[in-house]
């Protein structure tokens, strides 16, 4: 079993398989229902915060690379560019599944909640 703190996950890089600095996370968004981990919120681009944009990230996309402390994340730059995202200031509603099916579906994964 591996377990990591929130504290651990927040602030973490992120890589994408080419090697490509895709930002860190800023914060891990939970299934108070089940526990789950529904997605993550990826801090993409800007400098110190400034031009940067938000993505959610479906948590099942991410691997964790324990060597080098990060997470690793199979999707290219122009992939994410053009990935519905959102601003500091004007986050979408997370408690919303069908904002959260989007996100699913942008990145190829079937939501967990509505599998079998």
């Amino acid at each position: 079993m591996h377990i990591l703190s929130s504290d651990s996950i927040t602030g973490t890089q992120v890589e994408n398989r080419q090697g490509e600095n895709l930002g860190d996370i800023k914060e891990v968004m939970l299934d108070t229902d089940t526990g789950r981990v529904i997605y993550a919120v990826l801090d993409f681009g800007g400098f110190l915060g400034i031009g940067n944009k938000l993505f959610a990230m479906p948590w099942e996309a991410f691997t964790i690379d324990t060597v080098n402390e990060q997470f690793v994340l199979d999707v290219d730059k122009e992939t994410l560019e053009n990935a519905p995202g959102f601003d500091q200031n004007d986050w979408p509603d997370m408690n919303d599944l069908t904002y959260a099916r989007e996100v699913y579906t942008y990145y190829n994964y079937d939501p967990f909640w509505e599998t079998v």
